[in-house]
């Protein structure tokens, strides 16, 4: 049996600046850690020949072309593994959908089994991107690479995204008493809502690939956010990281009419009235997680349980996608 996990991740800024409608013509920047909820895969020998794939439904089938599940089929047929006697099984901490980049976690520890399973070493950068190639060149997927390179890397990054495609990669200097404030001072709070952001992202994607201006000067502006968040975050100054934050929120919210709703609008001006310094919603939008940099945490605390919402806490994860067990 071999058990692989993946980090979830959390945006600190310059997100939507990764997809290739935008990263190929002006090139992307952003900022993202991976937090210590996962996904976790699952692979062994089955006794009969067949294989086994369970994640919310059960497929049995004699062949990896009888799959239906995409991004299992393309990754079989990306490693090449072929065993008729196989088991396949995903477990999540978080739901998917919610905003913490769940499929990119997904395909990397879904690789990293198979990977192990055929005996390769695979660098963390050659698993992001086998991870992109499936999800954003096989299926067509309308999402961007932060999500697979965050999982595999783990940590707090900053990725720049080339033209040509080549994603450069290095981890935040933010000092240990920064780190620590930021992981005590981040809240996480769960909308209740869970949406799918290829339908979110679909919108912008086709709008920057036809050189909408709104959408391109909304997109640069996040790019260097996501500049100012990271010198931020390096010189130990987090209520300019909160702010930040905060006028990030605002310029996505304008970014797409699904981005928000009238609910998480009215939670996100509660929060900022008590205890918020900034915040925003995480991933493409339209429900999921909001997350809050706070100034007092017990006030936000009970300010959003008051309002109905469940808070998950976490602590930043620097381990990427790893095995976890193997026997």
């Amino acid at each position: 049996m071999i058990i692989t996990r993946s980090p979830l991740r959390v945006s600190l800024g310059g997100g939507g600046t990764d997809l290739p409608s935008y990263y190929r013509e002006h090139g992307g920047f952003l900022v993202a850690a991976a937090i210590d909820k996962y996904v976790y895969i699952t692979q062994h020998r089955t006794f009969q020949q067949e294989i086994i794939v369970k994640y919310s439904k059960l497929e049995r089938v004699a062949s990896v072309d009888q799959i239906e599940h995409p991004i299992v089929r393309e990754a079989l047929r990306l490693t090449g593994v072929t065993d008729p006697h196989l088991e396949l099984t995903s477990m999540a901490d978080i739901p998917g959908g919610t905003g913490l980049g769940s499929s990119g976690s997904f395909t990397t520890a879904l690789l990293k089994a198979l990977h192990t399973h055929r005996k390769n070493l695979v660098s963390p950068a050659e698993l992001a991107e086998q991870a992109c190639t499936i999800e954003l060149d096989r299926l067509g997927e309308p999402i961007g690479k932060q999500d697979q390179y965050i999982a595999a890397i783990g940590g707090i990054t900053a990725f720049t995204f080339h033209p040509d495609g080549r994603v450069e990669y290095r981890p935040c200097a933010i000092s240990e008493e920064t780190l620590f404030n930021l992981e005590d001072n981040l809240l996480l709070f769960f909308t209740g809502y869970s949406r799918s952001a290829s339908a979110i992202l679909k919108d912008q994607n086709e709008r920057s690939k036809a050189a909408d201006q709104a959408m391109l000067d909304n997109l640069h502006f996040t790019k260097e956010l996501g500049r100012q968040s990271l010198a931020a975050l390096e010189s130990g100054r987090l209520e300019e990281f909160a702010r930040l934050m905060d006028v990030h929120w605002r310029r996505k919210q304008a970014r797409s009419a699904g981005m928000s709703n009238d609910r998480i609008n009215a939670w996100y001006e509660h929060a900022r009235a008590h205890g918020a310094l900034g915040g925003k919603l995480i991933g493409a939008g339209g429900g999921g997680f909001l997350m809050f940099y706070a100034g007092d945490k017990q006030e936000l605390r009970r300010a959003m349980r008051e309002q109905g919402l469940q808070e998950v806490r976490f602590r930043f994860d620097f381990e990427g996608t790893k095995v976890v067990a193997q026997n």
